[in-house]
Protein backbone atom coordinates (compact mmCIF):
# COMPACT_ATOMS: atom_id res chain seq x y z
CA UNK A 1 0.00 0.00 0.00
CA UNK A 2 1.21 3.56 -0.23
CA UNK A 3 0.64 6.45 2.35
CA UNK A 4 -0.44 10.14 1.06
CA UNK A 5 3.32 11.62 0.80
CA UNK A 6 4.34 8.52 -1.28
CA UNK A 7 1.62 8.96 -3.47
CA UNK A 8 2.51 12.49 -4.05
CA UNK A 9 5.99 12.35 -4.27
CA UNK A 10 5.46 9.56 -7.01
CA UNK A 11 2.84 11.33 -9.04
CA UNK A 12 3.99 14.68 -10.28
CA UNK A 13 0.39 15.16 -11.29
CA UNK A 14 -0.78 15.35 -7.88
CA UNK A 15 2.04 17.89 -7.20
CA UNK A 16 0.83 20.26 -10.24
CA UNK A 17 -1.40 22.40 -8.18
CA UNK A 18 1.75 23.15 -5.90
CA UNK A 19 3.74 24.67 -8.57
CA UNK A 20 4.55 28.03 -7.93
CA UNK A 21 3.20 28.02 -4.35
CA UNK A 22 4.55 28.89 -0.81
CA UNK A 23 4.16 25.07 0.87
CA UNK A 24 4.78 24.51 4.78
CA UNK A 25 4.54 21.29 6.51
CA UNK A 26 2.92 20.06 9.65
CA UNK A 27 4.84 17.09 10.62
CA UNK A 28 6.06 14.69 13.37
CA UNK A 29 9.54 11.90 13.90
CA UNK A 30 6.60 9.47 12.17
CA UNK A 31 6.43 11.88 9.36
CA UNK A 32 8.63 9.25 7.05
CA UNK A 33 8.19 8.11 3.23
CA UNK A 34 8.20 3.91 3.07
CA UNK A 35 12.29 4.33 2.46
CA UNK A 36 12.16 6.17 5.93
CA UNK A 37 13.04 9.45 4.91
CA UNK A 38 11.21 12.18 6.95
CA UNK A 39 8.81 13.83 4.82
CA UNK A 40 10.36 17.42 5.31
CA UNK A 41 13.56 16.24 3.94
CA UNK A 42 11.76 14.39 1.22
CA UNK A 43 9.46 17.18 0.08
CA UNK A 44 12.48 19.77 -0.20
CA UNK A 45 14.46 17.62 -2.70
CA UNK A 46 11.22 17.66 -4.83
CA UNK A 47 12.49 20.05 -7.27
CA UNK A 48 9.00 21.42 -8.38
CA UNK A 49 7.92 21.86 -4.38
CA UNK A 50 9.42 25.02 -2.51
CA UNK A 51 9.45 24.23 1.34
CA UNK A 52 9.34 28.22 3.04
CA UNK A 53 8.39 26.79 6.50
CA UNK A 54 7.46 23.87 8.65
CA UNK A 55 4.90 23.12 11.65
CA UNK A 56 6.03 20.66 14.72
CA UNK A 57 3.12 19.45 17.24
CA UNK A 58 2.94 18.18 20.93
CA UNK A 59 7.04 16.66 20.85
CA UNK A 60 8.25 18.59 17.68
CA UNK A 61 8.79 18.21 14.50
CA UNK A 62 11.77 16.01 14.83
CA UNK A 63 11.13 14.19 18.26
CA UNK A 64 12.71 16.43 20.80
CA UNK A 65 10.06 16.66 24.34
CA UNK A 66 9.91 12.71 25.87
CA UNK A 67 7.37 13.75 28.29
CA UNK A 68 3.94 14.70 28.13
CA UNK A 69 3.09 18.87 28.70
CA UNK A 70 6.74 19.41 27.74
CA UNK A 71 6.82 22.32 25.38
CA UNK A 72 8.95 22.82 22.30
CA UNK A 73 10.60 25.99 21.21
CA UNK A 74 10.56 27.66 17.70
CA UNK A 75 13.83 27.48 15.81
CA UNK A 76 15.37 27.57 12.39
CA UNK A 77 15.76 24.55 10.43
CA UNK A 78 19.47 23.79 9.97
CA UNK A 79 19.29 21.87 6.56
CA UNK A 80 17.03 23.70 5.08
CA UNK A 81 17.04 26.67 6.58
CA UNK A 82 13.33 27.37 6.86
CA UNK A 83 11.75 28.69 10.69
CA UNK A 84 9.98 25.42 12.06
CA UNK A 85 7.32 26.94 14.59
CA UNK A 86 6.56 25.32 17.55
CA UNK A 87 2.42 24.63 18.26
CA UNK A 88 2.99 22.97 21.28
CA UNK A 89 4.92 25.77 22.90
CA UNK A 90 4.10 29.36 23.44
CA UNK A 91 1.21 29.07 21.34
CA UNK A 92 -1.00 25.76 20.20
CA UNK A 93 -2.72 28.03 17.79
CA UNK A 94 -0.82 29.36 14.75
CA UNK A 95 -0.53 32.96 14.85
CA UNK A 96 -0.75 35.47 12.19
CA UNK A 97 2.63 35.73 11.65
CA UNK A 98 2.86 31.85 11.65
CA UNK A 99 0.11 31.65 8.74
CA UNK A 100 1.73 34.27 6.57
CA UNK A 101 4.93 32.01 5.88
CA UNK A 102 2.96 29.77 2.99
CA UNK A 103 0.08 29.33 0.59
CA UNK A 104 0.04 25.97 0.98
CA UNK A 105 -0.10 23.79 4.79
CA UNK A 106 0.71 19.95 4.39
CA UNK A 107 -0.32 18.14 7.00
CA UNK A 108 1.45 14.62 7.41
CA UNK A 109 0.72 13.00 10.86
CA UNK A 110 0.76 9.71 11.84
CA UNK A 111 -2.38 9.34 14.45
CA UNK A 112 -3.26 6.93 16.86
CA UNK A 113 -6.82 6.21 16.59
CA UNK A 114 -8.06 8.09 19.75
CA UNK A 115 -9.72 11.33 20.83
CA UNK A 116 -7.10 12.36 23.31
CA UNK A 117 -3.97 12.10 20.86
CA UNK A 118 -3.39 16.02 20.08
CA UNK A 119 -2.35 15.56 16.36
CA UNK A 120 -6.14 15.98 16.18
CA UNK A 121 -6.72 19.05 17.81
CA UNK A 122 -3.58 20.54 16.10
CA UNK A 123 -5.56 19.71 12.62
CA UNK A 124 -8.50 21.42 14.04
CA UNK A 125 -6.83 24.62 15.05
CA UNK A 126 -4.56 24.55 11.51
CA UNK A 127 -7.89 24.67 9.64
CA UNK A 128 -9.59 27.24 11.54
CA UNK A 129 -6.88 29.30 10.93
CA UNK A 130 -6.32 28.61 7.18
CA UNK A 131 -10.52 29.32 6.76
CA UNK A 132 -10.03 32.89 8.26
CA UNK A 133 -6.43 33.29 6.43
CA UNK A 134 -7.61 31.74 2.84
CA UNK A 135 -5.04 29.02 3.21
CA UNK A 136 -4.56 25.80 1.71
CA UNK A 137 -4.47 22.71 3.51
CA UNK A 138 -3.97 19.08 2.69
CA UNK A 139 -3.87 16.50 4.37
CA UNK A 140 -1.13 13.67 3.24
CA UNK A 141 -3.64 10.75 4.69
CA UNK A 142 -2.17 7.92 6.87
CA UNK A 143 -3.59 4.43 8.02
CA UNK A 144 -5.59 4.73 11.26
CA UNK A 145 -3.15 1.98 13.28
CA UNK A 146 -6.03 0.57 14.86
CA UNK A 147 -8.90 0.38 12.25
CA UNK A 148 -12.44 1.25 12.21
CA UNK A 149 -14.19 -0.23 15.74
CA UNK A 150 -15.86 2.89 17.42
CA UNK A 151 -15.70 2.93 21.38
CA UNK A 152 -16.35 5.30 24.38
CA UNK A 153 -18.41 8.02 25.76
CA UNK A 154 -18.94 11.10 23.59
CA UNK A 155 -17.53 14.05 24.40
CA UNK A 156 -20.32 16.65 26.04
CA UNK A 157 -20.65 19.90 24.96
CA UNK A 158 -18.05 22.37 27.34
CA UNK A 159 -16.21 19.52 27.84
CA UNK A 160 -13.75 20.67 24.50
CA UNK A 161 -10.05 20.79 25.17
CA UNK A 162 -6.65 20.67 23.70
CA UNK A 163 -7.32 16.05 24.39
CA UNK A 164 -11.03 16.87 22.93
CA UNK A 165 -11.38 18.43 19.75
CA UNK A 166 -15.04 18.01 19.25
CA UNK A 167 -17.97 15.80 19.98
CA UNK A 168 -16.52 11.91 18.89
CA UNK A 169 -16.28 9.31 20.85
CA UNK A 170 -12.92 8.22 22.97
CA UNK A 171 -11.99 5.85 19.63
CA UNK A 172 -12.82 7.56 16.34
CA UNK A 173 -12.11 4.81 13.86
CA UNK A 174 -11.27 7.48 11.43
CA UNK A 175 -8.29 8.41 9.57
CA UNK A 176 -6.59 12.21 9.76
CA UNK A 177 -7.81 13.02 6.59
CA UNK A 178 -11.60 11.68 7.34
CA UNK A 179 -11.18 13.71 10.49
CA UNK A 180 -10.81 16.83 8.57
CA UNK A 181 -13.09 16.07 6.62
CA UNK A 182 -15.74 16.32 9.92
CA UNK A 183 -14.18 19.28 11.14
CA UNK A 184 -14.95 21.26 7.78
CA UNK A 185 -18.22 20.11 7.91
CA UNK A 186 -19.58 20.17 11.55
CA UNK A 187 -17.59 23.30 12.00
CA UNK A 188 -18.69 24.85 8.78
CA UNK A 189 -15.15 25.98 7.74
CA UNK A 190 -14.75 27.71 4.34
CA UNK A 191 -11.55 26.30 3.47
CA UNK A 192 -9.86 24.88 0.60
CA UNK A 193 -9.48 21.36 2.21
CA UNK A 194 -7.92 18.37 0.30
CA UNK A 195 -7.02 14.95 1.14
CA UNK A 196 -4.08 12.67 -1.13
CA UNK A 197 -5.46 9.26 -0.05
CA UNK A 198 -3.82 6.26 0.60
CA UNK A 199 -4.01 3.70 -1.63
CA UNK A 200 -4.75 -0.26 -0.75
CA UNK A 201 -5.55 0.14 2.97
CA UNK A 202 -7.11 -2.16 4.26
CA UNK A 203 -8.31 -1.47 7.63
CA UNK A 204 -10.45 -4.58 8.35
CA UNK A 205 -7.99 -7.53 7.07
CA UNK A 206 -5.62 -9.52 9.55
CA UNK A 207 -2.83 -8.79 10.49
CA UNK A 208 -2.40 -5.35 11.57
CA UNK A 209 -6.54 -4.62 11.12
CA UNK A 210 -5.88 -0.86 10.38
CA UNK A 211 -1.67 -0.83 10.19
CA UNK A 212 0.21 -2.78 7.21
CA UNK A 213 1.89 -5.12 9.76
CA UNK A 214 5.12 -6.48 8.11
CA UNK A 215 5.36 -3.98 4.95
CA UNK A 216 5.49 -0.97 6.65
CA UNK A 217 7.97 0.17 9.50
CA UNK A 218 6.57 0.94 12.78
CA UNK A 219 8.14 4.81 14.25
CA UNK A 220 6.69 6.38 17.08
CA UNK A 221 4.56 9.42 16.30
CA UNK A 222 5.16 10.05 19.84
CA UNK A 223 7.77 9.02 22.73
CA UNK A 224 5.56 6.98 24.54
CA UNK A 225 4.11 4.90 20.95
CA UNK A 226 6.39 2.58 20.16
CA UNK A 227 4.70 -0.13 18.76
CA UNK A 228 1.32 -1.14 17.13
CA UNK A 229 0.34 -2.97 20.08
CA UNK A 230 0.51 0.28 22.72
CA UNK A 231 -1.94 1.48 19.94
CA UNK A 232 -4.37 -1.17 20.00
CA UNK A 233 -4.55 -0.34 24.02
CA UNK A 234 -4.39 3.43 23.94
CA UNK A 235 -8.07 4.17 24.13
CA UNK A 236 -8.10 2.63 27.54
CA UNK A 237 -5.04 3.24 28.84
CA UNK A 238 -4.84 6.97 28.02
CA UNK A 239 -6.92 7.51 30.96
CA UNK A 240 -4.03 6.37 33.14
CA UNK A 241 -2.87 9.67 32.88
CA UNK A 242 -5.52 10.98 35.02
CA UNK A 243 -5.17 8.35 37.88
CA UNK A 244 -2.67 7.40 40.62
CA UNK A 245 -1.54 4.21 38.98
CA UNK A 246 1.28 4.09 36.54
CA UNK A 247 0.65 3.43 33.01
CA UNK A 248 4.32 2.34 32.53
CA UNK A 249 6.01 5.38 31.70
CA UNK A 250 9.97 5.01 32.31
CA UNK A 251 9.62 1.07 31.40
CA UNK A 252 9.56 -0.42 27.77
CA UNK A 253 6.11 -0.86 27.33
CA UNK A 254 4.55 2.24 28.15
CA UNK A 255 0.58 2.56 28.08
CA UNK A 256 0.25 -1.63 27.31
CA UNK A 257 0.60 -1.76 31.29
CA UNK A 258 -0.73 -0.30 34.79
CA UNK A 259 0.16 -0.53 38.06
CA UNK A 260 0.92 1.04 41.62
CA UNK A 261 2.77 -0.33 44.26
CA UNK A 262 0.08 -0.56 46.67
CA UNK A 263 -2.31 -3.07 45.08
CA UNK A 264 -2.67 -6.70 44.26
CA UNK A 265 -2.87 -7.27 40.60
CA UNK A 266 -4.15 -10.87 40.84
CA UNK A 267 -6.98 -9.42 42.90
CA UNK A 268 -7.79 -7.16 40.43
CA UNK A 269 -7.83 -8.76 37.46
CA UNK A 270 -9.65 -11.54 39.35
CA UNK A 271 -12.68 -8.56 40.28
CA UNK A 272 -12.42 -7.37 36.57
CA UNK A 273 -13.26 -11.03 35.47
CA UNK A 274 -15.84 -11.41 38.05
CA UNK A 275 -17.57 -7.93 36.98
CA UNK A 276 -17.86 -8.47 33.13
CA UNK A 277 -16.08 -10.88 32.48
CA UNK A 278 -17.29 -9.82 28.41
CA UNK A 279 -15.31 -6.83 28.81
CA UNK A 280 -11.89 -8.81 28.71
CA UNK A 281 -12.10 -10.26 25.57
CA UNK A 282 -10.45 -9.89 22.33
CA UNK A 283 -6.88 -9.86 24.64
CA UNK A 284 -4.73 -11.25 27.18
CA UNK A 285 -4.21 -10.37 30.46
CA UNK A 286 -1.16 -10.97 32.39
CA UNK A 287 0.26 -9.91 36.25
CA UNK A 288 3.35 -8.48 36.43
CA UNK A 289 6.02 -6.62 38.49
CA UNK A 290 7.66 -3.30 36.94
CA UNK A 291 9.80 -0.22 38.27
CA UNK A 292 9.64 2.73 36.97
CA UNK A 293 12.77 4.95 35.88
CA UNK A 294 10.90 7.87 35.51
CA UNK A 295 7.57 9.80 36.41
CA UNK A 296 5.21 8.19 38.48
CA UNK A 297 5.73 5.46 41.65
CA UNK A 298 9.75 6.27 40.06
CA UNK A 299 12.23 3.21 41.55
CA UNK A 300 9.06 1.92 43.18
CA UNK A 301 8.46 -1.63 42.45
CA UNK A 302 4.73 -1.96 40.84
CA UNK A 303 2.83 -4.96 41.03
CA UNK A 304 0.92 -4.64 37.74
CA UNK A 305 -1.25 -6.03 35.15
CA UNK A 306 -0.13 -6.33 31.04
CA UNK A 307 -2.63 -5.88 28.30
CA UNK A 308 -1.18 -8.46 25.36
CA UNK A 309 -2.40 -7.85 22.04
CA UNK A 310 0.09 -9.46 20.26
CA UNK A 311 -1.27 -13.29 20.17
CA UNK A 312 -4.91 -13.84 21.30
CA UNK A 313 -6.06 -10.74 19.56
CA UNK A 314 -9.71 -10.29 18.56
CA UNK A 315 -9.77 -7.13 16.52
CA UNK A 316 -13.74 -7.23 17.12
CA UNK A 317 -14.31 -7.95 20.31
CA UNK A 318 -11.26 -6.21 22.00
CA UNK A 319 -12.46 -3.40 23.62
CA UNK A 320 -9.76 -1.23 25.37
CA UNK A 321 -11.84 1.82 26.87
CA UNK A 322 -14.16 -0.69 28.43
CA UNK A 323 -11.57 -2.77 29.93
CA UNK A 324 -9.40 -0.02 31.47
CA UNK A 325 -12.57 1.03 32.74
CA UNK A 326 -13.08 -2.10 34.51
CA UNK A 327 -9.56 -1.90 36.33
CA UNK A 328 -11.15 1.17 37.28
CA UNK A 329 -13.85 -0.15 39.08
CA UNK A 330 -12.56 -3.21 40.07
CA UNK A 331 -9.40 -1.23 42.11
CA UNK A 332 -12.74 1.06 44.08
CA UNK A 333 -14.37 -2.65 44.51
CA UNK A 334 -11.17 -3.64 46.52
CA UNK A 335 -10.31 -0.24 48.03
CA UNK A 336 -13.00 1.59 48.41
CA UNK A 337 -10.67 4.58 49.57
CA UNK A 338 -8.15 4.36 47.30
CA UNK A 339 -6.98 7.74 46.31
CA UNK A 340 -7.72 6.59 42.17
CA UNK A 341 -7.98 10.43 40.75
CA UNK A 342 -5.46 12.45 40.32
CA UNK A 343 -5.91 16.62 40.55
CA UNK A 344 -3.44 18.85 38.88
CA UNK A 345 -3.31 21.19 35.69
CA UNK A 346 -3.84 18.81 32.50
CA UNK A 347 -3.43 20.00 29.07
CA UNK A 348 -3.83 23.83 29.72
CA UNK A 349 -6.56 22.93 31.73
CA UNK A 350 -7.61 24.29 34.96
CA UNK A 351 -10.70 23.26 37.73
CA UNK A 352 -11.19 20.02 36.33
CA UNK A 353 -10.25 16.83 37.19
CA UNK A 354 -8.12 15.55 34.43
CA UNK A 355 -9.85 12.26 34.45
CA UNK A 356 -12.92 14.02 33.58
CA UNK A 357 -10.91 16.26 30.70
CA UNK A 358 -9.67 13.19 29.35
CA UNK A 359 -13.13 11.75 29.25
CA UNK A 360 -14.71 14.70 28.07
CA UNK A 361 -17.33 14.97 30.92
CA UNK A 362 -17.46 13.37 34.41
CA UNK A 363 -19.58 10.42 33.80
CA UNK A 364 -16.46 7.59 33.49
CA UNK A 365 -15.54 8.74 36.53
CA UNK A 366 -18.79 9.24 38.66
CA UNK A 367 -19.56 5.37 37.05
CA UNK A 368 -16.00 4.28 38.73
CA UNK A 369 -17.27 5.91 42.38
CA UNK A 370 -21.16 5.22 42.57
CA UNK A 371 -21.36 1.96 44.66
CA UNK A 372 -24.39 0.67 42.77
CA UNK A 373 -23.71 1.57 38.99
CA UNK A 374 -22.77 -1.98 37.28
CA UNK A 375 -21.49 -2.67 33.50
CA UNK A 376 -24.74 -2.79 32.43
CA UNK A 377 -25.37 1.36 32.88
CA UNK A 378 -21.99 2.06 31.46
CA UNK A 379 -22.36 -0.31 28.31
CA UNK A 380 -26.11 1.44 28.03
CA UNK A 381 -24.69 4.84 27.67
CA UNK A 382 -21.73 3.89 25.48
CA UNK A 383 -23.29 1.62 23.34
CA UNK A 384 -25.70 4.89 22.43
CA UNK A 385 -22.85 7.24 21.94
CA UNK A 386 -20.90 4.65 19.87
CA UNK A 387 -24.20 4.19 17.61
CA UNK A 388 -24.69 7.65 16.90
CA UNK A 389 -20.99 8.35 16.12
CA UNK A 390 -21.12 5.33 13.84
CA UNK A 391 -24.14 6.93 11.95
CA UNK A 392 -22.62 10.48 12.16
CA UNK A 393 -19.03 9.23 10.32
CA UNK A 394 -20.64 7.66 7.56
CA UNK A 395 -20.48 10.50 5.85
CA UNK A 396 -16.84 10.64 6.05
CA UNK A 397 -15.61 7.55 5.19
CA UNK A 398 -13.02 7.13 1.97
CA UNK A 399 -11.70 4.08 1.94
Amino acid sequence: MKFGVDRLLADPALRAPLRGRRIALLAHPASTTASLVHSLDALAACGDIRISAAFGPQHGLRGDKQDNMIESPDFSDPIHGVPVFSLYGQVRRPTDAMMSTFDVLLVDLQDLGCRIYTFITTLRYVLEAAARHGKSVWVLDRPNPVGRPVEGLTLRPGWESFVGAGAMPMRHGLTLGELGCWFVATLKLDVDYRVVEMEGWAPCEAPGFGWPLGTRTWINPSPNAPNLFMARAYAGTVMLEGTTLSEGRGTTRPLELFGAPDIDARAVIAEMSRLAPQWLKGCLLRDCWFEPTFHKHVGKLCAGVQIHTETGYDHLAFRPWRLQALAFKAIRRLYPDYPLWRDFPYEYETGKLPIDVINGSPLLREWVDDEAASPADLEALATANENAWEAERRAFLLY
